[in-house]
């Protein structure tokens, strides 16, 4: 079991296998972006090695990311071999997130590789604003990508990152469309991670004012619900479902913070919004990879801060200077 200077139980992973996406969300990275050489990536292997590592030390939650990881050629045999510990017992979940632009083609085989639940993108039901927000992207095609999802037996979270003035009277709707279809929805505050073309102080809403605008169309009550995330959620009364809200700037979730994210590089980041890393590369290329990265993993814990300060003001940089792809939230 890993245990952080804080007493906190590290148990989520969450990894990312690539920084390249098929979309270039405004809010999430740059629209001329450089992406990585794909020689400076793990590969798939090595991302397993690191994954069945972390499930030895007592990993129960793995999520997998992005960029879209389901761009990443041949992610499917990662899927399927990080399955097998499911199927063991010694992981209790595998999950993912996506843009959705690609369930279409792997809904099927996530589920028979133990996937039982998605997070799906979606920041507007309107087709002219997403192809805006995504600059590339096609909301039909998500949207029959969500429906493939259902019918192969997955259970569909939506995510919605809010934004002041683009999609803020939208979220009303949206939750009524996600609940109707059977979907539970997280709202997501933007966040300060990498240069973009906006400035995020005209882009961030609060969920504070958000929740207060649901609750004049529904009764919200709390919930105990709990995920393994930073979501808190609430009991939508009136639809029987549930609506989870992430608020890294309004009320920091640190304090119960249970998990570290690997990027596709090779690098573990204790903390969204800290630049302190820990380099893996060494490690499980070794001819010991599994006690160097047992060494490497329990290290890198023991450094893992108690929390993040993000900050939004105009002309402010951002907390960090890697994109949210990087790490893939």
């Amino acid at each position: 079991m890993l245990i952080d200077p804080f007493q906190r139980k590290v148990n989520y992973l969450r990894v990312s296998v690539t920084d390249r996406c098929d979309f270039r969300c405004q809010y999430c990275m740059a629209e001329n972006m450089t992406f990585l050489p794909k020689k400076d990536l793990l590969t798939l292997d090595e991302i397993e090695r690191i994954c069945s590592t972390f499930i030895n030390l007592g990993t129960e939650k793995i999520r997998i990311t992005g960029g879209e990881p389901l761009v990443r050629k041949n992610v499917m045999n990662l899927f399927e071999n990080l399955g097998k510990f499911l199927s063991i017992g010694k992981l209790k979940e595998l999950t993912l997130t996506t843009n959705g632009s690609q369930l279409s083609k792997y809904a099927k085989d996530l589920y028979s590789y133990g996937v039982r639940r998605v997070n799906v993108s979606v920041d507007t039901l309107d087709e002219d604003l997403f192809s805006k927000l995504t600059r590339r992207g096609n909301l039909k095609q998500v949207l029959k990508g969500i429906e493939e999802a259902k019918k192969a037996g997955l259970k569909i979270k939506i995510n919605t990152v809010a934004l002041k003035k683009t999609n803020e009277f939208e979220l009303v709707n949206i939750l009524k469309w996600a609940h109707t279809n059977d979907y539970d929805m997280t709202i997501i505050e933007t966040m300060p991670l990498g240069e973009i073309e906006y400035d995020r102080t005209d882009q961030f809403l609060s969920l504070s004012k958000v929740r207060e605008n649901i609750s004049k169309h529904f009764e919200l009550r709390k919930s105990n619900h709990y995920t393994g995330g930073p979501s808190r959620y609430y009991e939508v009364v009136e639809t029987g479902k549930r609506i989870g809200f992430i608020t890294p700037l309004t009320h920091n979730f640190c304090e119960l913070c249970n998990r570290v994210r690997l990027t596709c590089t090779g690098k573990l980041y204790m903390c969204l919004g800290q630049e302190d890393s820990a380099d893996f590369t060494n490690a499980v290329r070794s001819e010991n990879w599994e006690h160097e990265l047992v060494s490497s993993i329990k290290e890198a814990i023991s450094r893992k801060p108690k929390g993040h300060d993000f900050i939004i003001k105009r002309k402010h940089a951002p907390a960090v200077n890697r994109h949210m792809s990087v790490t893939g939230g």
